[in-house]
This record gives C-alpha cells, sequence and structure tokens, in this order.
C-alpha cells in the first residue's frame, strides 16, 4: 500500500516523539514533529495536515491538560476538517472526553498499545479522507452528505427514507435502524446525529457485538477508583460520554438477553450508577440503535425483550438492500473510485459501458461494502485508467452440496459458522458453543465474512 497522508505529532517528550514517529513513518508519508505547540499554526498552515496526535500537557503549561484544549480549539480554528487525536495520561481520561466533546476525534491513553496507536490514527486519517463532495439531487439536495458522508442516491426508496429521516431527526425520539449487513447503518447513524439539535456534541458509539458481558457495565456505565483489579482511576462510561449528545448503539441485537435488562433500566430510570458507585448520575442522551437481525422474531422466541424494544424503536427505519435501488450503483462506484485512486495515487478512472452493465448485474450480497472492496481490489489491479467489465472478476455463485464446502481453509471456517448461525438461528452464544470458541472470536469472523 502507497504511504498517504501527513500527520503532526505535538508532544514535549522528545522520547515519545522518537518513538511514534518510528511507529508511523512506514503507513504515512509524512510525519512532523514538535516539542512545543507554539508552532503548530505556523506547521498548520505551511503543511497540508491531515491528523494531529496531541498531547495535552507541557513543560509550559500548568500540566492540567487544558493546554492541550486550548490548543484543540486552536487547530480547529485553522482548519475544522484536521483529525485532531488527543495524547493523555491515564488520570487526564475526563479531560480527553472532555476533549471528544470539544471536536476531538478520539484519544491514546500513555503508556500506549503501538496497535491502538496505528489503528486509531489510520481511522482518523480515512475519516478525514471520506469527506466527500457530493454532486446535487432533486430539490437541489446533495447526494452525500458533507457532514456524515451518507449517501443518499437518487433511488425512490432513498427519496423516502430520507424525507423522514429529516422529519424524525430534529426529535428527540429514539430510533432504531434495521438492515441487510453493509448497507450503511452507522453513516445513516451519523446523519441522524449531524441533522439533529445535538449536533454540536460527538456522536457516541458502541458496537454491542464486541463488547463482552464481564466489561459490558463498565464501558457503559463506567466505573470508579478501586471498584475491581487495575481500576487505577475513575473513568466515565458511555452513557456519560455522551450526554446530552447522541448514542449509537450498533449490533443491538447480538446483546446477551441479561444484559438487555440492564440496558433497559438505564433507558428507563434516565440515570447510570458507575460500576463500584451507588450515586445514580442522570443523562439525557438521545438513542440511536441498529441491527441487521429481525428483532420481533427474536421477541416471539424469548430472545430478546420485548420492553427493551419498544423503548428502543419509537422511529424504526429500515435501509433497502443495494440489489434494490440498483440505480445507485454507478454513483456510489465512482465515488470510490475516485476515492482509491487518491489513495493508492493513481489517476481517476472511469467505466465502460459493459463494466456498468456487468456491475448493475451484480446482486451485491454485501451490499455497499461489497461494492467499495470490489472497487478497491480493481483499482489496485487495473493497469489503465478505464475499467471494462473483464476489470471485474466476481465469484462464480453454484449451489452448494453436503460434500462441496470449499477446498480452503478460509472456505470452511467461512461454511462451518454461516451453518451454525443458521442452526441456531443468529444466536451467537450458541453459536460460539458450538464451535468452541470465544463470542468476541466469533464476532470478528462475522465482520471478516460479512455474515
Amino acid at each position: 500500500m502507497a504511504k498517504q497522508g501527513t500527520i503532526l505529532i505535538v508532544d514535549d517528550n522528545k522520547s515519545i516523539l522518537t518513538a511514534v514517529q518510528m511507529l508511523l513513518s512506514p503507513r504515512f508519508e509524512k510525519v512532523i514533529t514538535l516539542s512545543t505547540p507554539n508552532k503548530i499554526k505556523t506547521t498548520l498552515r505551511d503543511n497540508d495536515i491531515d491528523v494531529v496526535l496531541l498531547d495535552m500537557n507541557f513543560s509550559a503549561g500548568i500540566n492540567s491538560g487544558n493546554e492541550g484544549l486550548f490548543w484543540l480549539s486552536e487547530i480547529k480554528k485553522e482548519n475544522l476538517s484536521i483529525q485532531v487525536v488527543l495524547f493523555t495520561a491515564y488520570a487526564d481520561i475526563d479531560l480527553a472526553v472532555r476533549g471528544i466533546k470539544e471536536g476531538a476525534t478520539d484519544f491514546i491513553v500513555k503508556p500506549w498499545n503501538n496497535t491502538k496507536l496505528l489503528e486509531t490514527i489510520q481511522a482518523a486519517y480515512i475519516s478525514r479522507l471520506e469527506k466527500f463532495k457530493g454532486g446535487s439531487s432533486h430539490k437541489n439536495k446533495p447526494l452525500i452528505s458533507k457532514e456524515s458522508g451518507m449517501f443518499w442516491g437518487e433511488s425512490s426508496s432513498m427519496k423516502q427514507l430520507r424525507s423522514l429521516i429529516e422529519k424524525v431527526a430534529k426529535t428527540d425520539a429514539n430510533i432504531l435502524i434495521t438492515g441487510e449487513n453493509g448497507t450503511g447503518k452507522e453513516m445513516l447513524a451519523r446523519e441522524i446525529h449531524q441533522l439533529s439539535t445535538r449536533k454540536k456534541e460527538t456522536l457516541v458509539t458502541v458496537d454491542m457485538g464486541a463488547i463482552t458481558e464481564t466489561l459490558f457495565e463498565s464501558e457503559l456505565f463506567g466505573h470508579i477508583k478501586g471498584a475491581f483489579t487495575d481500576a487505577r482511576a475513575d473513568r466515565p462510561g458511555k452513557f456519560e460520554i455522551a450526554n446530552n449528545s447522541s448514542l449509537f448503539l450498533d449490533e443491538i441485537g447480538n446483546l446477551s438477553y441479561h444484559l438487555q435488562a440492564k440496558l433497559l433500566t438505564a433507558l428507563q430510570r434516565r440515570s447510570i450508577v458507575r460500576v463500584g458507585s451507588n450515586t445514580p448520575i442522570p443523562i439525557n442522551i438521545r438513542l440511536i440503535c441498529a441491527t441487521n437481525r429481525d428483532l420481533q422474531a427474536m421477541v416471539e422466541k424469548e430472545e430478546f425483550r420485548e420492553d427493551l424494544l419498544y423503548r428502543i424503536n419509537t422511529i424504526h427505519v429500515e435501509i433497502p438492500p443495494l440489489r434494490e435501488r440498483t440505480e445507485d450503483i454507478i454513483p456510489l462506484t465512482e465515488i470510490f473510485l475516485a476515492k482509491y485512486a487518491h489513495f493508492y495515487g493513481k489517476q481517476t478512472m472511469t467505466l465502460t459501458p459493459n463494466a456498468q452493465e456487468k456491475l448493475k448485474s451484480q446482486p451485491w450480497y454485501g451490499n455497499i461494502r461489497e461494492l467499495e472492496h470490489t472497487i478497491e481490489k480493481a483499482v489496485i489491479i487495473a493497469e489503465s485508467t478505464v475499467l471494462d467489465s473483464n476489470d471485474f472478476d466476481f465469484p462464480r455463485v453454484k449451489k452448494e452440496t453436503s460434500n462441496d464446502k470449499g477446498t480452503t481453509l478460509e472456505e470452511m471456517e467461512y461454511h462451518m459458522i454461516k451453518e451454525a448461525m443458521d442452526k441456531h438461528k443468529g444466536n451467537l452464544s450458541l453459536v460460539a458453543n458450538q464451535l468452541g470458541i470465544s463470542r468476541q472470536t466469533l464476532y470478528n469472523k462475522i465482520k471478516r465474512y460479512d455474515l
């Protein structure tokens, strides 16, 4: 992968600057370091900075973290689109949370984990890269939301969905988003937040399928110092961080039954209690949930609480699959062509009519996510700036027999997981037990195979 992007690291500790520069240099085209924040503005004006990794305390400051918040504000004044990731000590997490509410993208705690730091910086860079400029559609509305990146397109089903979203987003009604994997449920949640009265605050997202049961309460409700081993300081949960903003709970259908009761209690009482504490903390959130599962069917099987379903789906919206909105396939393709041509340092690419017809004829069971992966692969391999139908290679779909499960380990693993999910109707706990793997490992593989 070609190195892309310019990263600025600001920290008064020169050893940290050297270590982080060595870690990021193989991934990014340019890594600039500053040991004092006083040169930030000059550096921003002289360079096209994508992401700033900003320490919250400097030797010249009062070591309260407020200096970091000040420079966060100054960076945003210079260029609102620059992504800022805060670099903070464990004890300053509350300040980092405040920083997120004031415009930071994320924060990294010292001492850091190299993998986590790389993933966080990469995600921040992609977040800036994906701020596309859209054309215009009916009533002079852009096809793509500049704030959230949500692609609306021209299909009648998406026009109807857009009309509904624009009405309900301005309220504080809880919204349940359903749809197949890869349709853009998280993107729609971000659009709802951007259209709401809470848009000045940062949307807080939680992947419910990725949270282990033992960490559920700590992650969502927070904990106090000494509540358990390694609880070295008070820490707010996602509900507190999202106070006065929107909280997006993705994959809500994967939450185990007994944890659903704890979530329902917090929503009903409009307050949470940190682990290890007895003091209720009031919360004021706008709840947005998403799932690709049929929650009503799960209620009938006693796999999902009916009272929780009523609580989260005041408004229910469903995103149609890509195969039902074929007029949006080519506009989306053109967006991804531009994105990945830029990302991989190639010239602008176009499609022949045959290529367009081939793309529109595909079933796209993985929806927009599958389309994006397909276009990225084509851009990487293509030797011409004009892509024809033979530049897109799709696997043949054939009826499986009991003895036809693929020849590679990945294919066999895919079929084993799929069969177990079909057998247990999507109950991840039962699937994990059958396969002899942890729920977290199962969830990671589901994501990998787009199941």
